[in-house]
């Protein structure tokens, strides 16, 4: 007579209680919320504002481009075993630079909000 063998059937998992959520969201009033036809205007009057259309598309084809390349890249260098360590250690070493070089120090820390507020500055257009 043939062997029979034992089979371990699994067991259906115990019941599971379903909560109910303690908070509900709901929507905000419409007085705090963006004002959608407001930021269309706003939108259309920017575009309208654009001299050359072809090379502001252009610009962003190829800046979408340039992420989609770089997203690509780090990818790639994520898979060599060694370089993430690598770079883990590069970004270690920067923060305990940055720390030591602008936030230990009071006068540092001065001269850190001083850059700051020059590069907003240039930024906005607002020198």
């Amino acid at each position: 007579a043939p062997a029979t063998r034992a089979v371990a059937v699994p067991r259906p998992a115990a019941r599971v209680a379903v909560r109910k959520p303690a908070v509900i969201a709901r929507a905000a009033s419409p007085e705090g919320g963006i004002d959608s036809e407001k930021l269309m205007k706003d939108l259309q009057a920017k575009y309208d504002a654009i001299e050359n259309k072809p090379q502001f598309f252009l610009t962003v084809g190829a800046s979408l481009v340039g992420v989609w390349f770089s997203s690509v890249i780090l990818s790639a260098v994520d898979h060599v075993p060694v370089i993430p360590k690598a770079f883990e250690l590069v970004g270690l070493s920067y923060s305990l630079w940055f720390t030591y070089r602008y936030l230990l120090f009071k006068s540092s820390r001065e001269e850190l909000i001083k850059d700051v507020k020059t590069l907003k500055e240039k930024i906005s257009g607002s020198e």
